[in-house]
Parts: structure tokens; C-alpha cells; sequence
């Protein structure tokens, strides 16, 4: 079933060559101490557990999915994965970032963003299970009182509870302000809360000893639309105060969801009957408290897909050099074989290429995003603070959104090296493609995404947002622009940015007098600017390798092939993405909705 192997090297080079994370981190007191020598062990035991324990059961838990008893509503995930649950929990993995305070390590972003593309590429349908609970930690950390952070946050540091986000409901996806879910206030402070829940992530299982839910629900006087909603913590257990589990609470799986793909993770219809539950955060702010998970799951799916994408190429790659079909177009390159491996082939390297660079784009990416979270939280500074929250507000749609559909791209490439035998399960490339297509919907579609970037990040922001960033890139084009070997790659990054401003001018106009330009531009726009964010990254990354290439070691050849690659085929989607653009929401919503 193929194989995977963390990709250390790259990650490396991204965190230490180009990033040079240990100086950033020692100007963060609470992670001076973290040098290079430390992530390159975290990392490298991180892909010792994802290789060996989670990728064999990635195929076999999909194949195998999870088992609903209506009777006693509990879910049973395939065959291995609570064992590798509790190794990944005995490791101490779910602790990695979390405050000492309550238990966890205090390591930086950066190292878990570089772990958790790993436990993706093994195994995307377990790693949901964990998944969530960091994102109910951060939410409980930053909005939750001192005694529920007490009584809950050990927990969820240790890994012996897990969390879920339950928003969306049957009749209302995106817009929250539609929820008919319930709570009723009770004589000693708690809720009862009341309603149903659907696509749940992880809404059950027998893998931890406790599931948290975090639950959007409103008030009887609540007003109405988003501002009418409130959190609650619904536990599956209700906690007694020392933190053991007591009665079982009436929050129940009523059905699994049956999917395209992700079949190991349990993906469930929630009933709330009258459940207990505690508030979190203020009355009808808990979109507030919520948006904290919210933008660390977006941020987890781009990372989903990059995962997908890395593995899918490796194994695409391995093949690719193995199978034997025709000869190469200028003569055969293995005479004593009956055909040449396929990977002589253009398009064959075409397709390989393409999951290659969206997946060593997509990692110095995320890796910049974590960084700047890291010294969101953490720099001593407070103007560089405010400068990383900028950052990350404007840079989370582009990893959520630009991230999965590339993933789509290169899982669907990845496969099509395979030829029929990509459309086999047994080779486990249709896995992949399938387990990619959710990551573009979940945590606010990519259409959604392109609509916050484009309308609040942007316009809203009166572009001061994309303004600061587009200076960095600014910066280094200037100190670049001069040298000759570095042409290829300054040339269009600069021609790029100046479309960009342009676009967003442009866009801006239109939009103030019909506020459908919005909505028609921001799919590709979205696209532009993410390429644009690509190439300046790899523009980066082939400044370092040009310097290094002659040293004999053939890493640097090979990022400089993948950058001009980028460069040459990649990139040049933008000149159609920014056509399509500024063509207008006439040719969208001119035709009547009957004549469609």
C-alpha cells in the first residue's frame, strides 16, 4: 500500500535555511532555548510515529470505516486506531504546544505545524480525531473561566479527553445566523441545552475517555442573527470535581454521515437532548470565542491537504520510477529493459512536478504562518505582535483555501501517474483524491474563504493588510533585482505584484458601486494572490539554492529544478485567473435564475 516518509529534509531547510527559526524563536522568552538541535529531534521522532504507526492504517481504516450500535449510540473507528491513539498520547504528542501550566511542552507553532503535516500525510482520517482538541485547548485558554480551565484544560493537554466544534446544523451551513439550537439557563449556572448538530468531526468514539463539545447555541432572549449566539462546553461525560468522569450526558450520535472519503473518521449527526452544558466566554459572543478554533481548524485543513499532497507524490514518484511503458520520445534511456520507466516521459514529469511544488510551496508557507503565530503570542514587542495578527488575519483564508485546492490538483495528478491502476484502491491513490475534496468545503468553503480575504482582509481593510506584506516582497525584489542569476525568478514575482495592486484597485472600484464584483472575483483572485505568495517564497528558496547548488549536494539542484519549474508552469495560471477576475459579475448574474 504503498508508503510514506517524512519529508525532514525539506522541512529543514524550510525552518532553518530559509526561516532560520532558532534566531526568530530566542526573540521569544518563552522559546530562547529552542535551537535547531531540538526541532530536528521533535521532527524526527514525529516521523518515526507517523510512518510506522499511523500510515499502515490509513488504507485499512478507510476500507474498514466506523461502526455506529444505534442502540447505545457509540462509535467503533477501525481496527488500530484507539492502540495508536494511546501511543501518541503515551508519547506526550498532544501536548506539544500546550502551557505548561496545565501540563503541556511550551514548544513553539512552528515545530507542530511541520508534526501535524506528517500525522496528515499518514493518516488524515485519524489524525481528526486529535485534531480538533487543540483548537477546543486554545478556545478554553483564551476564553474559558479559571475554573474550567482547571478542570478541562489537563485533560485536553494530556490527551485523555479530546474536543469537537459543533456549529453547523441541518438547514443552516455558513450562515450561523440561522441556528435553532437551545440553552436554557439553570438555578445553578449551567445550561440545558437543546438541538441537533451535523457533520460533526470526531462527535464520537471510544478513543479517549471523554469528548469536550464545544456547542453554538442561543439564549431564550438572545437576538436574532450572528449576534444572538452563544458557546457552551457540553461534555459526553459530565466531570466531577476532581476531574474523574461521572453520568453520562444526553448529547448522542444518531447517525454517521456516509462520505466520499475520510471513512476512518467518525463524521456524525449529533442529538442534544437536554444536555448540560456551561457557557464559555460572554452571552451572544460565542461567535467570538469560536473564531479562535475556527481559525486554527482552518489553518489544520491547509494542512490536511498538504499532507495529501506530499504523500500522494511520493508514492506517485516511487511508481513513476518503476513502471516500465514505451520508450522515451529522444531514444530509450534503458536499453537492457523492455521500455523505459515512465518518468521519462514530459508529462509524466509534469504531473510529478506540480504535486512537488505545490507541496515545498505549500510547506514554506504554512511554515512563515506558524512563525508569525508564534510571535503573535509571544514576541516581547508590541508592535511586531500587532504585525504578526495582521499578518496571520490576512494570510489564514489563502493556507485554508489556496493550500486545499492545490492539494485537489496534485492528489488528481498524483493519481493519473498511475494511469488505470490510480483508479485501483489497492494501490491507494483514490484514497487520497477522495480524502482531499473535503478539505475544500470544511471550516468555510474556499469560496468563503476568497470572499474574507477579497471583501474584510482587503477592501475592508482598505488594502493596509496586503499593503504591509507586499512591501516585504517589495524589499526583496529590490535587493535582488540586480543580480543577474536571480532574473528568472525577480522578473515575474514583480511583474506579479504590480498586477496584483492593480487588481485589487480595480476590484475595489467596481465593488463600490455593484458589491457583486466581490463575489465574482474572489475565487480567482484568491488564486492570484496565493501564486503570488508562492512565488515569493520560492524565489527565496532559489536564492539559497543557486548559492549553494555547486556544493555536492544535490538537494539545492533539486529545489532550483522545482523553483524554475514553478516559475514556468505554475505560475503563469495567473494571467487566466486574473482575466477571469476582472471580467465581471455580468456574465454571472445577468442570466435570469429560470433560464439556467
Amino acid at each position: 500500500m504503498g508508503q510514506y516518509v517524512a519529508p525532514l529534509r525539506d522541512m529543514q531547510f524550510v525552518l532553518h535555511e530559509l526561516l532560520h527559526v532558532a534566531d526568530e524563536l530566542k526573540q521569544l522568552p518563552k522559546h530562547a532555548d529552542i535551537d535547531a538541535d531540538i526541532i530536528n529531534q521533535v521532527l524526527e521522532e514525529g516521523g518515526k510515529f507517523t510512518s510506522e504507526v499511523l500510515f499502515p492504517l490509513n488504507h485499512s481504516g478507510d476500507r474498514e470505516g466506523c461502526k455506529l450500535d444505534t442502540t447505545t449510540h457509540e462509535v467503533t473507528p477501525p481496527k488500530g486506531f484507539k492502540a495508536a491513539y494511546e501511543q501518541y498520547v503515551a508519547a506526550g504528542w498532544p501536548s506539544l504546544t500546550c502551557d505548561p501550566e496545565y501540563g503541556g511542552q511550551g514548544l513553539p507553532m512552528v515545530v507542530q505545524n511541520s508534526f501535524y503535516e506528517m500525522l496528515n500525510a499518514s493518516n488524515q482520517a485519524w489524525t481528526m480525531y486529535p485534531g480538533l482538541s487543540h483548537g477546543a485547548y486554545e478556545c478554553l485558554h483564551e476564553h474559558g473561566t479559571d475554573e474550567q480551565k482547571a478542570l478541562y484544560l489537563p485533560k485536553l493537554v494530556s490527551g485523555e479527553w479530546t474536543g469537537t466544534m459543533c456549529l453547523t446544523e441541518a438547514h443552516c451551513g455558513t450562515d450561523l445566523g440561522l441556528l435553532r439550537s437551545k440553552a436554557e439557563p439553570q438555578a445553578d449556572g449551567s445550561y440545558k441545552i437543546t438541538g441537533s448538530k451535523i457533520f460533526i468531526s470526531a462527535g464520537e468514539h471510544d478513543m479517549a475517555q471523554n469528548i469536550l463539545h464545544l456547542v453554538l447555541a442561543r439564549l431564550p432572549d438572545a437576538p436574532a442573527g450572528t449576534k444572538g449566539i452563544s458557546l457552551f462546553i457540553v461534555p459526553k461525560f459530565l466531570p466531577n470535581a476532581d476531574g474523574t468522569i461521572g453520568a453520562r450526558n444526553p448529547i448522542f450520535c444518531g447517525a454517521l454521515e456516509e462520505k466520499m472519503g475520510i471513512h476512518g473518521n467518525a463524521t456524525c449527526q449529533m442529538n442534544i437532548d437536554g444536555a448540560i452544558g456551561w457557557m464559555i466566554g460572554e452571552p451572544n459572543k460565542g461567535l467570538n470565542a469560536m473564531f479562535v478554533m475556527m481559525n486554527a481548524a482552518r489553518l489544520g485543513v491547509g494542512m490536511q491537504s498538504l499532507g495529501l499532497t506530499e504523500v500522494a507524490y511520493q508514492n506517485a514518484l516511487i511508481y513513476a520510477k518503476d513502471r516500465l511503458q514505451m520508450r522515451s520520445l529522444t531514444g530509450a534511456k534503458e536499453a537492457s529493459k523492455p521500455a523505459d520507466p515512465i518518468i521519462v516521459h514530459p508529462d509524466v514529469r509534469r504531473m510529478l512536478l506540480t504535486a512537488k511544488a505545490y507541496a515545498e510551496g505549500g510547506r514554506a508557507f504554512s511554515s512563515y504562518v506558524a512563525l508569525q503565530i508564534d510571535k503573535e503570542l509571544n514576541h516581547p514587542d508590541e508592535a511586531i505582535r500587532t504585525e504578526a495578527v495582521d499578518e496571520v488575519a490576512l494570510l489564514t483564508p489563502i493556507i485554508k483555501a489556496f493550500l486545499t485546492d492545490n492539494g485537489w490538483i496534485s492528489t488528481s495528478e498524483a493519481m493519473q501517474v498511475y494511469g488505470g491502476h490510480g483508479f485501483i484502491s489497492e494501490w491507494g491513490m483514490e484514497q487520497y483524491v477522495r480524502d482531499s475534496r473535503i478539505n475544500m468545503i470544511y471550516e468555510g468553503t474556499n469560496t468563503i474563504q476568497s470572499l474574507d480575504l477579497l471583501g474584510r482582509k482587503i477592501l475592508l481593510d482598505n488594502g493596509n493588510k496586503l499593503r504591509k506584506f507586499g512591501e516585504k516582497i517589495r524589499a526583496f525584489i529590490e535587493e535582488n533585482g540586480t543580480d543577474e542569476a536571480m532574473s528568472e525568478f525577480i522578473t515575474p514575482l514583480a511583474d506579479l505584484a504590480e498586477k496584483v495592486q492593480k487588481l485589487t484597485m480595480e476590484i475595489g472600484m467596481k465593488a463600490f458601486q455593484n458589491p457583486d464584483e466581490v463575489g465574482a472575483a474572489a475565487v480567482p483572485y484568491l488564486r492570484v494572490v496565493g501564486h503570488l505568495i508562492y512565488a515569493y517564497f520560492f524565489a527565496q528558496m532559489a536564492k539559497i539554492a543557486l548559492a549553494k547548488q555547486d556544493g555536492g549536494d544535490n538537494f539545492y539542484k533539486s529545489k532550483l529544478g522545482t523553483a524554475r519549474f514553478y516559475f514556468g508552469r505554475l505560475l503563469p495560471e495567473t494571467a487566466m485567473l486574473i482575466r477571469q477576475a476582472r471580467s465581471g459579475s455580468a456574465n454571472l448574474m445577468a442570466l435570469d435564475a429560470d433560464l439556467f
